[in-house]
């Protein structure tokens, strides 16, 4: 498998994506910065987290004019995977590859935490290691990782089961502690239409060492890594 990672100015989590993907695949992805128009021939596109311009304006709303995402909504189009962890996941909402937006957490507070999800479908290259209904620990740390669409579009994703991860209470904590930012549906992660595009605010790589606290994030990278081979 072949991936290259896009890295816009504030992109700061772009080498624990590459140590990840390393770790999982044994091989050296690519770095993209984001001013290229063209990309190499590539089975799997990430857009990491950080700050893409400072957030300025909206989080992700300038670097979804750069120039490399032209050639990502192309790519898109020919069916190439594409995944977007935290920042990259409003980057993907405002370049119109996923429905819907990230608004500011409900609390209007960065946070900064491990939080359960619950893993809403096993059909998709990015979760068929996992099964439906299982928990996951990961690690979030946004201010801007509330899903918002219309009521429209939450039926579609629900019916559609493009709902990928969603927000729970763990075993034995109160059901309020299961939604961190306000997210409608308690939705953490979607899938495109194709499902070959999954956006998500919690960070999968960050959670594939023992040293991390957390191993349960590594399912994600294998099932890239199999679908992808």
């Amino acid at each position: 498998m072949r991936a290259a990672i896009i890295h816009f100015p504030g992109t700061n989590r772009e080498k624990d994506a590459i140590a990840a993907l390393k770790q999982v695949s044994g091989k050296e992805p690519l770095l993209v910065w984001h001013k290229e128009s063209e990309l190499p021939e590539v089975d799997l596109i990430l857009l990491p987290g950080g700050y893409a311009f400072g957030d300025y304006l909206r989080p992700g709303a300038m670097a979804a004019q750069s120039p490399v995402m032209s050639e990502i909504k192309r790519q898109a189009a020919r069916g190439v995977a594409i995944i977007g962890i935290c920042n990259g996941f409003q980057v993907l909402t405002e370049a119109g590859l996923l429905p819907g937006a990230l608004l500011r957490n409900a609390g209007l507070r960065f946070i900064c935490r491990d939080v359960t999800l619950q893993v809403e479908t096993s059909n998709s290259i990015f979760t068929r290691s996992y099964q439906r209904g299982q928990l996951l620990r990961m690690p979030i740390a946004h201010q801007d990782g509330n899903y918002f669409a219309d009521e429209a579009t939450l039926d579609r994703l629900e019916g559609e089961e493009r709902i990928a991860f969603r927000y729970v209470a763990a075993p034995g904590e109160p059901e309020e502690s299961g939604n961190p930012n306000g997210s409608l549906h308690g939705i953490a992660g979607i899938l495109s239409e194709n499902r070959r595009v999954l956006g998500m605010m919690p960070h999968p790589e960050d959670a594939i060492d023992p040293l991390q606290g957390s191993t349960e994030g590594r399912g994600l990278f294998e099932s890239m890594v199999k679908a992808l081979a």
